[in-house]
Protein backbone atom coordinates (compact mmCIF):
# COMPACT_ATOMS: atom_id res chain seq x y z
CA UNK A 1 0.00 0.00 0.00
CA UNK A 2 3.25 2.50 0.68
CA UNK A 3 4.32 1.75 -2.67
CA UNK A 4 0.70 2.69 -3.89
CA UNK A 5 0.66 5.67 -2.09
CA UNK A 6 4.33 6.93 -2.99
CA UNK A 7 4.00 6.14 -6.40
CA UNK A 8 0.85 8.10 -7.84
CA UNK A 9 2.62 11.86 -6.05
CA UNK A 10 5.42 10.10 -8.91
CA UNK A 11 3.20 9.98 -11.87
CA UNK A 12 1.84 13.16 -11.53
CA UNK A 13 5.13 15.28 -10.89
CA UNK A 14 5.57 16.03 -14.66
CA UNK A 15 2.30 17.64 -14.57
CA UNK A 16 2.76 19.40 -11.59
CA UNK A 17 6.63 20.79 -13.07
CA UNK A 18 4.44 21.98 -16.38
CA UNK A 19 2.32 23.69 -14.47
CA UNK A 20 4.75 25.30 -12.52
CA UNK A 21 6.93 25.77 -15.07
CA UNK A 22 7.09 29.41 -17.56
CA UNK A 23 5.17 27.66 -20.49
CA UNK A 24 2.43 27.56 -18.45
CA UNK A 25 2.51 30.71 -16.95
CA UNK A 26 3.28 32.51 -20.54
CA UNK A 27 -0.49 30.91 -21.45
CA UNK A 28 -2.34 32.09 -18.88
CA UNK A 29 -0.60 35.57 -19.26
CA UNK A 30 -2.03 35.73 -22.87
CA UNK A 31 -5.91 35.74 -23.50
CA UNK A 32 -5.35 36.15 -27.30
CA UNK A 33 -3.57 32.62 -26.70
CA UNK A 34 -6.31 31.43 -24.23
CA UNK A 35 -8.83 32.31 -26.76
CA UNK A 36 -7.23 30.78 -29.45
CA UNK A 37 -6.73 27.29 -27.74
CA UNK A 38 -10.54 27.14 -26.82
CA UNK A 39 -11.58 27.89 -30.56
CA UNK A 40 -8.85 25.00 -31.39
CA UNK A 41 -10.12 22.78 -28.85
CA UNK A 42 -13.59 23.36 -29.92
CA UNK A 43 -13.00 22.04 -33.10
CA UNK A 44 -11.36 18.91 -32.23
CA UNK A 45 -14.08 18.56 -30.27
CA UNK A 46 -16.36 18.44 -32.89
CA UNK A 47 -15.01 16.73 -35.46
CA UNK A 48 -14.12 14.24 -32.97
CA UNK A 49 -17.66 13.52 -31.95
CA UNK A 50 -18.86 14.73 -35.54
CA UNK A 51 -22.27 11.79 -35.24
CA UNK A 52 -23.29 12.47 -32.00
CA UNK A 53 -22.75 17.11 -32.57
CA UNK A 54 -23.97 17.51 -35.96
CA UNK A 55 -27.94 17.99 -35.85
CA UNK A 56 -27.59 16.04 -39.09
CA UNK A 57 -26.06 13.73 -40.99
CA UNK A 58 -25.80 15.30 -44.42
CA UNK A 59 -24.19 12.65 -46.04
CA UNK A 60 -26.51 9.87 -45.67
CA UNK A 61 -29.24 10.04 -49.00
CA UNK A 62 -31.66 7.91 -47.62
CA UNK A 63 -32.15 11.41 -45.01
CA UNK A 64 -31.92 13.94 -47.98
CA UNK A 65 -34.77 15.97 -49.40
CA UNK A 66 -34.21 18.00 -52.53
CA UNK A 67 -37.13 20.27 -51.24
CA UNK A 68 -34.97 21.14 -48.30
CA UNK A 69 -32.18 22.68 -51.21
CA UNK A 70 -30.92 25.87 -51.07
CA UNK A 71 -32.75 27.22 -47.55
CA UNK A 72 -31.18 30.28 -45.88
CA UNK A 73 -30.18 30.46 -42.13
CA UNK A 74 -32.49 30.57 -39.46
CA UNK A 75 -32.63 34.33 -38.62
CA UNK A 76 -33.57 34.84 -42.36
CA UNK A 77 -37.19 35.55 -43.62
CA UNK A 78 -37.23 32.11 -45.46
CA UNK A 79 -34.90 30.03 -42.73
CA UNK A 80 -35.82 26.79 -41.15
CA UNK A 81 -35.50 26.33 -37.60
CA UNK A 82 -34.16 23.09 -38.56
CA UNK A 83 -30.75 24.29 -40.26
CA UNK A 84 -29.25 26.80 -38.56
CA UNK A 85 -27.01 27.89 -41.50
CA UNK A 86 -29.70 27.30 -44.26
CA UNK A 87 -28.66 24.02 -46.80
CA UNK A 88 -26.44 23.94 -49.71
CA UNK A 89 -28.07 22.55 -53.50
CA UNK A 90 -28.55 19.34 -52.60
CA UNK A 91 -30.47 19.96 -49.33
CA UNK A 92 -27.82 19.45 -46.86
CA UNK A 93 -27.87 20.93 -43.16
CA UNK A 94 -24.65 23.60 -43.69
CA UNK A 95 -23.46 23.31 -40.05
CA UNK A 96 -23.34 19.11 -40.00
CA UNK A 97 -21.87 19.82 -43.61
CA UNK A 98 -19.03 21.94 -41.91
CA UNK A 99 -18.62 19.72 -38.69
CA UNK A 100 -18.40 16.87 -41.10
CA UNK A 101 -15.88 18.52 -43.52
CA UNK A 102 -13.94 19.97 -40.56
CA UNK A 103 -13.08 16.16 -39.53
CA UNK A 104 -12.00 15.49 -43.16
CA UNK A 105 -9.52 18.30 -43.13
CA UNK A 106 -7.95 17.90 -39.53
CA UNK A 107 -7.72 14.00 -40.05
CA UNK A 108 -5.51 14.51 -43.46
CA UNK A 109 -3.68 18.03 -42.11
CA UNK A 110 -2.51 15.60 -38.75
CA UNK A 111 -1.57 12.95 -41.26
CA UNK A 112 0.71 15.05 -43.35
CA UNK A 113 2.48 17.19 -40.86
CA UNK A 114 2.95 13.64 -39.22
CA UNK A 115 4.40 12.47 -42.12
CA UNK A 116 6.34 15.46 -43.41
CA UNK A 117 7.65 15.56 -39.36
CA UNK A 118 8.78 11.91 -39.26
CA UNK A 119 10.56 12.39 -42.88
CA UNK A 120 12.08 15.93 -41.82
CA UNK A 121 13.31 14.79 -38.65
CA UNK A 122 15.08 12.04 -40.20
CA UNK A 123 17.00 13.62 -43.08
CA UNK A 124 17.49 16.62 -41.08
CA UNK A 125 19.39 14.53 -37.80
CA UNK A 126 21.05 12.41 -40.38
CA UNK A 127 22.47 15.25 -42.42
CA UNK A 128 23.64 17.36 -39.69
CA UNK A 129 25.03 14.09 -37.73
CA UNK A 130 26.74 12.39 -40.87
CA UNK A 131 27.56 15.59 -42.53
CA UNK A 132 29.64 15.51 -45.78
CA UNK A 133 28.55 14.19 -48.71
CA UNK A 134 25.01 12.54 -47.20
CA UNK A 135 24.68 16.42 -45.96
CA UNK A 136 25.56 17.99 -49.03
CA UNK A 137 23.09 15.66 -51.02
CA UNK A 138 20.32 15.98 -48.56
CA UNK A 139 20.89 19.79 -48.71
CA UNK A 140 20.36 19.88 -51.95
CA UNK A 141 17.63 18.53 -52.43
CA UNK A 142 15.83 20.38 -50.01
CA UNK A 143 17.02 23.09 -51.95
CA UNK A 144 15.84 21.94 -55.25
CA UNK A 145 12.33 21.13 -53.31
CA UNK A 146 12.22 25.13 -52.18
CA UNK A 147 12.57 26.22 -55.59
CA UNK A 148 9.08 25.38 -56.45
CA UNK A 149 5.72 26.29 -54.72
CA UNK A 150 4.55 23.35 -52.29
CA UNK A 151 1.30 23.15 -53.79
CA UNK A 152 3.13 22.59 -57.17
CA UNK A 153 5.03 19.93 -55.69
CA UNK A 154 1.72 18.58 -53.51
CA UNK A 155 -0.08 19.07 -57.11
CA UNK A 156 2.38 16.88 -59.20
CA UNK A 157 2.62 13.80 -56.31
CA UNK A 158 -0.73 13.98 -56.41
CA UNK A 159 -1.08 13.73 -60.21
CA UNK A 160 1.52 10.68 -60.48
CA UNK A 161 0.23 8.79 -58.10
CA UNK A 162 -3.80 9.18 -59.54
CA UNK A 163 -2.17 8.41 -62.80
CA UNK A 164 0.07 5.16 -61.37
CA UNK A 165 -3.50 3.60 -60.15
CA UNK A 166 -5.17 4.53 -63.49
CA UNK A 167 -2.75 2.75 -65.46
CA UNK A 168 -3.03 0.16 -63.05
CA UNK A 169 -6.05 -1.56 -63.39
CA UNK A 170 -5.01 -4.36 -61.13
CA UNK A 171 -4.56 -2.30 -57.88
CA UNK A 172 -8.24 -2.53 -56.78
CA UNK A 173 -8.28 0.31 -54.32
CA UNK A 174 -10.87 2.18 -52.48
CA UNK A 175 -11.56 5.63 -54.42
CA UNK A 176 -11.99 7.13 -50.59
CA UNK A 177 -8.79 5.81 -49.25
CA UNK A 178 -6.76 6.27 -52.17
CA UNK A 179 -7.86 10.48 -52.27
CA UNK A 180 -6.57 10.19 -48.58
CA UNK A 181 -3.54 8.08 -49.01
CA UNK A 182 -2.89 10.67 -51.96
CA UNK A 183 -3.85 13.80 -50.13
CA UNK A 184 -1.34 13.12 -47.35
CA UNK A 185 1.34 12.06 -49.36
CA UNK A 186 0.93 15.32 -52.05
CA UNK A 187 0.77 17.71 -49.03
CA UNK A 188 3.10 15.56 -46.15
CA UNK A 189 6.47 15.39 -49.43
CA UNK A 190 6.00 18.74 -49.81
CA UNK A 191 6.43 20.37 -46.61
CA UNK A 192 9.51 18.45 -45.17
CA UNK A 193 11.84 20.60 -45.89
CA UNK A 194 11.53 23.21 -42.92
CA UNK A 195 11.92 20.12 -40.68
CA UNK A 196 14.49 18.90 -42.07
CA UNK A 197 16.47 22.62 -41.94
CA UNK A 198 15.56 23.19 -38.66
CA UNK A 199 16.99 19.66 -37.04
CA UNK A 200 20.12 19.96 -39.64
CA UNK A 201 21.19 23.38 -37.79
CA UNK A 202 20.28 21.99 -34.52
CA UNK A 203 22.25 19.00 -34.83
CA UNK A 204 24.96 20.35 -35.80
CA UNK A 205 25.37 22.30 -32.43
CA UNK A 206 24.50 19.33 -30.31
CA UNK A 207 26.79 17.30 -31.80
CA UNK A 208 30.12 19.18 -30.91
CA UNK A 209 28.57 19.45 -27.31
CA UNK A 210 30.76 17.56 -24.54
CA UNK A 211 27.40 14.42 -23.69
CA UNK A 212 27.69 13.89 -27.37
CA UNK A 213 31.65 13.14 -27.44
CA UNK A 214 31.15 11.00 -24.30
CA UNK A 215 28.68 8.90 -25.90
CA UNK A 216 31.01 8.58 -28.76
CA UNK A 217 34.12 7.94 -26.38
CA UNK A 218 32.14 5.16 -24.45
CA UNK A 219 30.98 3.57 -27.93
CA UNK A 220 27.28 3.93 -27.92
CA UNK A 221 26.21 3.49 -31.12
CA UNK A 222 25.36 6.12 -33.70
CA UNK A 223 21.99 5.90 -34.40
CA UNK A 224 21.22 5.62 -30.64
CA UNK A 225 23.00 9.19 -29.90
CA UNK A 226 21.23 10.45 -32.58
CA UNK A 227 17.25 9.35 -31.01
CA UNK A 228 18.35 8.98 -27.75
CA UNK A 229 20.61 12.22 -26.94
CA UNK A 230 20.19 14.66 -29.77
CA UNK A 231 16.86 14.55 -30.93
CA UNK A 232 15.02 15.31 -27.59
CA UNK A 233 16.99 18.52 -27.42
CA UNK A 234 16.15 19.36 -31.14
CA UNK A 235 12.22 19.02 -30.07
CA UNK A 236 11.56 22.45 -29.12
CA UNK A 237 11.66 24.02 -32.75
CA UNK A 238 10.14 21.11 -34.51
CA UNK A 239 7.48 21.43 -32.07
CA UNK A 240 6.74 24.88 -33.20
CA UNK A 241 6.64 24.51 -37.56
CA UNK A 242 4.59 21.52 -36.54
CA UNK A 243 1.79 23.47 -35.29
CA UNK A 244 2.18 26.20 -37.70
CA UNK A 245 2.38 23.18 -40.41
CA UNK A 246 -1.13 22.17 -39.39
CA UNK A 247 -2.31 25.39 -40.04
CA UNK A 248 -0.82 25.45 -43.80
CA UNK A 249 -1.69 21.29 -44.18
CA UNK A 250 -5.32 22.16 -43.80
CA UNK A 251 -5.20 25.28 -45.98
CA UNK A 252 -3.34 22.91 -48.80
CA UNK A 253 -6.05 20.18 -48.19
CA UNK A 254 -8.68 23.19 -48.77
CA UNK A 255 -6.92 24.28 -52.07
CA UNK A 256 -6.28 20.88 -53.46
CA UNK A 257 -9.92 20.08 -53.02
CA UNK A 258 -10.97 23.42 -54.48
CA UNK A 259 -9.42 22.56 -57.31
CA UNK A 260 -10.77 19.82 -57.90
CA UNK A 261 -7.90 17.16 -56.91
CA UNK A 262 -8.91 16.55 -52.95
CA UNK A 263 -11.69 14.13 -51.61
CA UNK A 264 -14.41 13.33 -53.63
CA UNK A 265 -17.52 14.70 -53.25
CA UNK A 266 -19.21 11.76 -50.94
CA UNK A 267 -16.57 12.69 -48.53
CA UNK A 268 -16.51 16.44 -48.75
CA UNK A 269 -13.82 18.55 -46.56
CA UNK A 270 -13.85 22.43 -46.22
CA UNK A 271 -12.38 22.91 -49.25
CA UNK A 272 -14.83 20.78 -51.21
CA UNK A 273 -17.84 22.45 -49.80
CA UNK A 274 -16.11 26.07 -50.43
CA UNK A 275 -15.54 24.59 -54.58
CA UNK A 276 -19.38 23.59 -54.16
CA UNK A 277 -21.04 26.90 -52.72
CA UNK A 278 -18.73 29.10 -55.06
CA UNK A 279 -20.82 28.07 -57.87
CA UNK A 280 -24.04 30.21 -56.08
CA UNK A 281 -22.57 32.65 -54.73
CA UNK A 282 -23.32 35.61 -57.12
CA UNK A 283 -26.59 33.66 -57.56
CA UNK A 284 -27.52 35.09 -54.32
CA UNK A 285 -27.06 31.75 -52.23
CA UNK A 286 -24.10 32.99 -50.55
CA UNK A 287 -24.22 31.11 -47.39
CA UNK A 288 -23.18 27.72 -48.74
CA UNK A 289 -19.50 28.89 -49.64
CA UNK A 290 -19.36 31.80 -47.22
CA UNK A 291 -19.72 29.59 -43.88
CA UNK A 292 -17.21 26.71 -44.60
CA UNK A 293 -14.67 29.91 -46.30
CA UNK A 294 -15.07 31.23 -42.38
CA UNK A 295 -14.63 28.12 -40.83
CA UNK A 296 -11.82 27.34 -42.38
CA UNK A 297 -10.37 31.06 -42.04
CA UNK A 298 -11.16 30.99 -37.96
CA UNK A 299 -9.48 27.31 -37.56
CA UNK A 300 -6.44 28.71 -39.57
CA UNK A 301 -6.07 31.99 -37.45
CA UNK A 302 -6.42 30.13 -34.18
CA UNK A 303 -3.98 27.09 -35.28
CA UNK A 304 -1.12 30.14 -36.08
CA UNK A 305 -2.11 32.06 -32.85
CA UNK A 306 -1.01 29.14 -30.94
CA UNK A 307 2.31 28.50 -33.23
CA UNK A 308 2.81 31.95 -32.93
CA UNK A 309 2.99 31.99 -28.92
CA UNK A 310 4.57 28.04 -28.33
CA UNK A 311 7.25 29.86 -31.06
CA UNK A 312 7.11 32.86 -28.13
CA UNK A 313 7.73 30.86 -25.28
CA UNK A 314 10.07 27.95 -25.60
CA UNK A 315 12.33 31.11 -26.83
CA UNK A 316 14.45 31.57 -23.69
CA UNK A 317 15.80 34.53 -24.91
CA UNK A 318 11.94 36.03 -24.48
CA UNK A 319 11.23 35.03 -21.24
Amino acid sequence: MADAHTSAPGLLDPLRRFLDGDVWASFKRSPVTVGAAAVTLLYFLAAAFGPWVAPHDPFDLAKLDLLDSLIPPAWMADGDPRFLLGTDDQGRDMLSAIIYGSRVSLLIGFASVLLSMVLGIALGLLSGFVGGAVDAFIMRMAEIQLSFPAILVALLINGVVIGYFKTHPEWQVDQVTLAYVVLVLSIGLSNWVQYARTVRGSTLVERGKEYVQAAHVIGIHPAKIMLRHILPNVMGPVLVIATIQLALAVIAEATLSFLGVGVPPTEPSLGTLIRVGNDYLFSGEWWITIFPGAALAILVLAVNLLGDWLRDALNPKLR
